[in-house]
């Protein structure tokens, strides 16, 4: 897939932010940097972060501000997107999370639409399949309270899936993540 490439100095379009947590280890794999993006039009009830449905409240955030924070630590293994909706802004973060791949660190997405649905959104919006393009991991589908599942690792509901985007690429079917503690290896 083509990615935009941004001269010089030219500059990343700004987010809209409710904020960013530096060194999560809840929010996927490892230590990871991560970004809580303002705006959600999925208003699910008991979601864990509420704060962050209106479109108008957070703030504005430079992605360069946000690359330099996450150079500065060398421990974090990866970026997650979360919110929020992150697909609500699909061309800020597809940019943004280019310039993270540069910086070979993971990324990750949660989302409260599903993989087959972004799919369908993207035959419309191409900055959706970049932004799923870029990414190792997606969180797809809404939290559903009834399903809640405080055992359930990187997610909130037993409804949702944690999938390898790549792996599904590869297989052309939805591949779900398992790592050494899903194998019961450690």
């Amino acid at each position: 897939m083509d990615y935009k490439e941004y001269a010089s100095g030219e500059e990343i379009p700004p987010l809209r932010l409710a904020g960013t947590v530096e060194d999560s280890i809840v929010d996927g794999p490892g230590i990871r940097y991560t970004i809580f993006v303002q705006g959600c039009p999925h208003h699910c009830p008991g979601c864990h972060n509420p704060q962050t449905h209106d479109f108008a409240g957070g703030y504005l955030a430079d992605p360069k501000s946000l690359l330099e924070e996450i150079r500065k630590n060398p421990l974090l293994s990866g970026v997650t997107f979360s919110g929020g909706e992150p697909f609500c802004q699909p061309e800020a973060l597809a940019d943004l999370g280019r310039e993270i791949k540069k910086l070979g660190k993971h990324l990750m997405i949660y989302t409260g639409y599903t993989w087959e649905r972004l799919l369908e959104i993207g035959r419309k919006r191409p900055a959706v399949l970049a932004l799923l393009d870029l990414s190792d991991l997606l969180v797809d589908g809404p939290y559903l309270e009834a399903e809640r599942d405080l055992s359930l690792r990187f997610r909130g509901s037993a409804n949702q899936r944690v999938i390898d985007l790549k792996k599904t690429e590869e297989h052309g079917t939805v591949v779900l993540y398992q790592d050494e503690y899903d194998q019961g290896l450690w």
